[in-house]
């Protein structure tokens, strides 16, 4: 995993902004609940419920998975993205994205 560290930094903290830094608290809700389905999933096999539902409880998980990883891209296309533009970086950046996207895509 690339853990890049010339994106802007916040004056406060110096930290890196990120394209989720605005909506970090709600993007932490959501992996929270989603945490919190997995755990779920865990008890309804320990109570041997019926697969059906165990498996559209996984695809619940996966789907909220997905629409944290779009939340995710879209702010790296907003934010990352556009100070890679301004840095001379567009192509590298494209390039990263869409193995990103890539990575996302592939389902076993």
């Amino acid at each position: 995993m690339t853990t890049h560290t010339h994106a802007p930094t916040t004056p406060a903290t110096g930290t890196p902004t990120r394209g989720y830094t605005a909506t970090k608290d709600q993007l932490l809700t959501r992996i929270r609940r989603i945490e919190g389905q997995v755990r779920g999933i865990e008890k309804m096999v320990e109570d041997d419920r019926y697969c059906i539902d165990v498996l559209t409880q996984i695809s619940a998980i996966q789907a909220a998975l997905d629409k944290v990883g779009l939340g995710l891209l879209d702010g790296h296309a907003r934010h990352c993205m556009q100070a890679g533009a301004e840095q001379g970086r567009s192509e590298e950046m494209a390039t990263e994205m869409m193995a990103a996207v890539g990575r996302l895509m592939k389902r076993g």
